[in-house]
């Protein structure tokens, strides 16, 4: 099972998540890296747990609707510099309601001097008032994600339209987060229950789990759960995790 690390961002700031509770992060302390700059905290999160892929949580946008548009250009392009070896990822939530938000703010950052390629849409339940949205993307050549987003046992949803998300696997991408806000950064362990009700509706696809994972042995009950990765930030930040294999 892969560990994707997690980055958050607010005010030019990497900052840490505790339970979805975004009015109270603050820049991250690490153990990984000696301040919250984005750059350099993506760097230390990708080196620490061997990943390709990040996940970038653009929280200007979901909370205040103020893209971090030149501070995630910047960041692809620290991490994708020209005859780099191999190519980093960017699985990006930055709170898209419908394919054309999603649409024109990719274009902003590729304008900036990011690379398409390297740039994957994440689209959150909690945000999403388009579910054709997943459709529209993958016909545009995008490989969208969908995060089923869920706080308290409950559903997240942006408006009723988009309440049948979570209930009809057939509205699904490829690749799918179960997404628990209220564990994430709060060392509960991760909502197996949550995950293994959404497994069983997901059928072949690729299912990625977020939220309370607090050390190996947490990973280990998540791969055998069938998770084909999980998102980790806060143990990792803190050194709770050994390098994975592979």
């Amino acid at each position: 099972m892969r560990v994707i690390p997690v980055l958050d961002l607010l005010d030019g700031h990497a900052v840490r998540a505790i339970r979805g509770e975004r009015a109270s992060y603050r820049p991250v302390q690490s153990t990984l890296c000696a301040n919250s700059e984005p750059l350099a905290v993506a760097r230390a999160l990708l080196a620490a747990s061997h990943a390709d892929t990040l996940y970038v949580a653009d929280l200007d946008a979901i909370v205040a609707q103020r893209a971090a548009t030149a501070t995630l250009a910047a960041l692809c392009a620290g991490l994708n510099p020209p005859g780099a070896a191999g190519r980093v990822q960017i699985w990006l939530d930055a709170g898209f309601a419908d394919y054309a938000s999603m649409h024109a703010h990719l274009a902003r950052i590729v304008s900036l001097g990011a690379a398409r390629d390297t740039l994957v849409p994440v689209f959150g339940s909690e945000s999403l008032r388009a579910p054709t949205a997943l459709l529209d993307a993958q016909r545009a050549g995008y490989a969208p994600i969908l995060s089923l987003d869920r706080r308290a046992g409950r559903a997240l949803t942006a408006c009723d339209t988009a309440d049948a998300l979570h209930d009809t696997p057939a509205l699904w991408p490829e690749r799918v987060i179960a997404m628990t806000l209220d564990r994430v950064g709060a060392y509960q362990g991760p909502d197996l229950d949550t995950f293994n009700a959404i497994r069983a509706r997901a059928g072949t696809r690729t299912l990625i789990g977020a939220g309370g994972i607090r050390d190996r042995a947490d990973l280990d009950a998540a791969a055998q759960s069938g998770a084909h990765a999980w998102l980790v930030g806060s143990a990792l930040h803190d050194g709770k995790l050994a390098a994975p294999a592979g």
